[in-house]
């Protein structure tokens, strides 16, 4: 008999709510628990990065308290067994990521196992799991920063991958809590397509990839959603928004390094189309990232394409996740630091899709979406995905 488990999903980079301490905090969770509410699920997966913030090693304290928010929730009181990981050992600096997950299970769902990597088998999940530290000694989560070889010309910085697995009645899955490298500069951004950062972040997620499907343990369908730090094809992108401007680009005077590209109209005055620099990205015409939830640069959403043939993600119905003002009178204005872009993601294995139940034609059961989209939730919306997952009965 074929039955089914409501899961939701939801990833939020969270380094914000951290930087402003108790400013966004009160409204983020409010959009969280309404969520939950809305959608009422057995199983919930939530995966932070940037737990901390930029400012980690004073924000570090606020996040155990931050966690506890959470689970201590009246909204959540049906959840009677919850697993919490988060490393926030930024004294160890070879292996600190930054990465937070919590795992909710609803005292309804009776079949539930985790998987210890140390000993090979599963072992059924009971009561309260904290685990904070550096979680090098706990074995049911795996964790990995990436290697400082990865990007030989960049900063090293706080980004990695963090896996659990799963089997929710006769269904095995992996979850793993991703944290991409983002774009340092707009302007290198625009010098190539792909760009420079496009290729490591493509060459890092095809290690995460590999790494959860090679033969150490038995591959299973996996679920991998984080801050993928996908960028639109910037170069592509501005080409296109700039057909009808004249482009300048201004350099340093003392070498010649660009230091910002200007594009004006042709007509209307010589308006500013378009400035660019190094963490400037100002467009006249914003409501392009917003209309029809931006829409019509989806086509430069291109980072997942080297990937089809491992991943596949739902339908994006929902504007830019990042960069969104931190004014609370602002929920859905972009800041002019970077180009609006889908950085906060919910990407699967084939195998992955192909256990998510499908109603016939009519109501959607799958919902994939942001958290608060008319709220101010920090630079970044969270995102999540709501659905059914085919579970084998007794």
């Amino acid at each position: 008999m074929e039955m089914y488990t409501d899961v939701l999903l939801v990833t939020a980079n969270v380094g914000s709510l951290f930087d402003n301490v108790g400013e966004i905090e009160s409204d983020w969770m409010r959009e969280f628990f309404g969520t939950v509410q809305i959608h009422k699920p057995r199983f919930i997966a939530l995966h932070f990065q940037e737990v901390g913030g930029k400012d980690y090693m004073v924000n570090m304290g606020h996040a155990e308290n931050f966690f506890w928010n959470i689970e201590s929730n009246k909204e959540m009181r049906d959840f009677d067994r919850v697993c919490t990981y988060v490393d926030n050992h930024f004294k160890n600096v070879d292996s600190f990521t930054a990465l937070g997950s919590m795992y909710f299970i609803h005292k309804s769902l009776k079949n539930i196992y985790q998987y210890d990597f140390n000993v090979k088998d599963f072992k059924a999940v009971s009561g309260q799991n904290k685990h904070v530290g550096s979680l090098d000694e706990v074995t049911t989560v795996e964790k990995e920063k990436f290697l400082k070889n990865f990007w030989p010309d960049f900063k090293w910085s706080r980004k990695g991958f963090m896996r659990t697995r799963w089997i929710i009645h006769n269904q095995g899955l992996d979850l793993v809590n991703v944290h991409l490298f983002h774009d340092a500069s707009n302007l290198i951004a625009c010098n190539a397509s792909p760009s420079i950062y496009s290729d490591n972040r493509q060459k890092a997620l095809r290690y995460v990839i590999n790494r959860i499907s090679d033969s150490s343990y038995t591959p299973l369908p996996f679920f991998l959603f984080g801050d993928f730090n996908f960028r639109l094809d910037t170069l592509s992108l501005v080409q296109n928004l700039s057909t009808s401007a004249v482009v300048q680009t201004v350099k340093k005077d003392s070498s010649n390094e660009v230091e910002k590209i200007i594009c004006e109209q042709k007509d209307n005055d010589h308006k500013v189309l378009l400035h660019i620099e190094t963490k400037i990205f100002a467009y006249l015409h914003q409501a392009v990232f917003t209309e029809d939830n931006g829409r019509a640069i989806l086509k430069y959403d291109k980072e997942i394409s080297a990937f089809q043939d491992v991943i596949t993600e739902e339908d994006i119905l929902f504007p830019p996740s990042y960069p969104y003002s931190e004014d609370y009178t602002k929920p859905t204005r972009y800041v002019n630091t970077r180009c609006p872009s889908w950085c906060d993601r919910i990407l699967m294995s084939h195998t992955a899709q192909d256990i998510i139940h499908r109603r016939d034609e009519g109501a959607s059961s799958v919902v994939y979406n942001t958290v608060g989209p008319n709220v101010c939730m920090g630079d970044h919306k969270p995102v999540f995905l709501s659905f059914a997952l085919k579970t084998n009965g007794h």
